[in-house]
């Protein structure tokens, strides 16, 4: 039945918008909301338990170096289907492009949440301003094109809907740019997400400061977090909607990300053998919990994925995409906040507010995936059925 799907043109998906599920997501999302209100009208301290020794709290830290990395789908798939010719993963690129949009975008628009002076934050882009030797400007840069390519790239499926599809027919001569483009930007700001923790030194614990390694290990987590994403979005996408499994390509696809998770696990381990780092980590401390469970999440899909027949299983690869999310979630925390010590007299937990936007912002992508789904063009028609 997957095959018979993916032979189908992209299709609105129909049927009712008002549910007890998006009804639940709009509440979350209007929570956050309400927060945000609050942050713009009374500050950064009315809302947030950040600090001026950790300036890094959970927005930028989940949202925007953790989010970037889940919405990642778009990316893997761009590089399968354009670059690298993979044409059968087709069928999966619009939703994964879907999913990494309204990603990025949140991404851009927690970061104005998390400005102290947000009303000053094109000075990022102006040249008399603009530290263009900063990491953080080249993170900055890259997402913010990124997301506006990643609009032009989604354009051709809205286009048609609201009668320009000539618009669409010129786009189309200059799409492979873009989709260059595309492949090039998360390629360099995923692997500086790295490259920020190598200029805070020795602040970072050494079980996650494993300096010029970092940037590659980011960049493979990243490339790791976009397949896991694209087998837990298509996989609740057939639950959610009762749609049949698209399992031979996701299969196919975890042979892809199996390969990908053993490279940088060979990366991750032999860099901690290197420095001599991996003897501090069998001391029993919440710190290096904190890494087992890291470790245990990568190491685990590993052998959950390991025989082919594994592979075409949907709970084991479900289970192991989750797992590989949980893997990258940790990495990106514990780099960032828990083994990040900017010494004596500070301390940060986020605040209620704080994880409740998060939240929000997280429900509020899933609506509007859920509302998009259902007008545009973007997941595979279903065979209709023959007649008997």
């Amino acid at each position: 039945m997957a095959d018979h799907i993916a032979n189908h043109a992209p299709a609105p998906l129909g049927g009712k918008l008002v549910t007890p599920v998006t009804l639940f997501l709009g509440v979350l999302a209007l929570i956050a909301g309400v927060i945000a209100l609050i942050r713009f009208i009374f500050g950064l301290g009315a809302v947030t338990n950040m600090s001026d020794g950790y300036s890094l709290g959970i927005w930028i830290v989940y949202d925007v170096v953790i989010g970037s990395g889940l919405a990642c789908g778009g990316y893997v798939m761009a590089l399968l289907v354009y670059i690298f010719n993979k044409g059968e993963y087709h069928p999966l690129v619009r939703p994964a492009l879907l999913a990494s949009l309204l990603g990025y975008t949140l991404a851009g628009v927690s970061v104005m949440m998390d400005m102290g002076r947000y009303w000053n934050a094109w000075h990022m882009f102006w040249p008399g301003y603009a530290q263009f030797n900063s990491v953080l400007f080249e993170v900055a840069a890259c997402i913010t094109f990124y997301i506006l390519v990643m609009w032009i790239e989604f354009s051709p499926v809205f286009l048609d809907r609201i009668g320009l599809g000539w618009v669409k027919k010129k786009l189309s001569r200059w799409m492979f740019f873009f989709i260059a483009l595309g492949v090039l930007l998360p390629t360099m700001h995923q692997s500086s997400l790295g490259s920020m923790l190598v200029i805070f030194g020795g602040k970072v614990n050494p079980l996650w400061q494993s300096g010029f390694m970092l940037p590659l290990e980011y960049l493979l987590s990243a490339v790791l977090l976009g397949f896991s994403a694209v087998v837990v979005e298509a996989t609740l996408v057939s639950i959610g909607f009762k749609r049949p499994m698209e399992t031979p390509l996701l299969a196919k696809l975890a042979q892809l990300m199996w390969g990908v998770l053993l490279v940088y696990l060979l990366v991750r381990i032999g860099g901690l053998i290197q420095r001599d780092a991996i003897g501090s980590a069998f001391h029993f401390t919440s710190e290096n919990l904190s890494f087992w469970v890291e470790m245990i999440s990568f190491i685990l899909p590993l052998l959950m994925l390991a025989r082919p027949s594994d592979r075409r299983n949907p709970g084991k690869l479900f289970g192991a995409a989750v797992l590989l999310i949980l893997g990258a979630f940790m990495l990106r925390i514990n780099g960032y906040l828990v083994g990040f010590h900017n010494g004596e007299g500070w301390h940060y937990f986020p605040a209620l507010p704080e994880l409740m936007l998060t939240v929000g912002l997280v429900a509020f992508e899933v609506l509007a995936y859920i509302v998009l789904v259902k007008f545009l063009p973007v997941l595979p028609a279903l065979p209709k059925p023959s007649a008997v």
